[in-house]
């Protein structure tokens, strides 16, 4: 597995679905995150199962940790787009999502090449800040300064304490804060 690797896809598939959102509308948005997930499992499904797709099973041993799910983190990055396309304003949803897409891979990368300090989880000190601040620089595009600060805080918290798999909190943190900036 080449995380470095891994995590560059990570990058890429987030930001296609950011500029899905954004250039699509929402109900085809819905039902392409739908198909996706579907596919998804049936893809893992028949991998865990031993059957051999070609292109997907050899990018699945490149990208995939050991003993993991095959898939789990694409499938889990687009049920929580799914989830937060739903229940949350499209304004809210794009930088959620781009936060993922930007902290958890720019966190990874920094971190496993320059991360000293360990935090929590593995993850380092220095790792979670470079994240953070990509995704604030990343965000003072799509949102205003105290609304980009916040919402890359909240994710690089959230990314160091989130007990289950950070691609199903982040998003959904971020726009329940943005929720409730803009509410208040």
């Amino acid at each position: 597995m080449d995380e470095f690797l891994r995590k560059m896809s990570h990058l890429v598939f987030g930001l296609i679905i950011v500029g899905g959102i954004i250039a699509l509308p929402e109900p085809i948005m819905v039902y392409l995150l739908l198909l996706s997930i579907f596919a998804g499992f049936i893809i893992s499904d028949a991998i865990q199962r031993g059957y051999y797709i070609p292109f997907i099973s050899g990018l699945i041993d490149r990208l995939e940790r050991k003993d993991a799910i095959p898939g789990k983190g694409a499938i889990y990055f687009a049920i929580s787009c799914l989830f937060c396309l739903i229940f949350f304003e499209k304004s809210i949803v794009v930088p959620a999502i781009a936060a993922l897409a930007i902290l958890d891979s720019i966190a990874t990368i920094v971190g496993l090449r320059y991360g000293r300090n360990r935090i929590h989880n593995g993850k380092s000190l220095e790792g979670s800040f470079a994240g953070m601040v990509a995704t604030l620089l990343a965000l003072l595009f799509l949102l205003p300064p105290v609304q980009a600060f916040a919402a890359s805080f909240v994710a690089g918290v959230v990314e160091i304490l989130s007990p289950v798999d950070d691609n199903l909190t982040i998003p959904v943190a971020v726009c329940l804060l943005l929720l409730i900036i803009s509410v208040g």
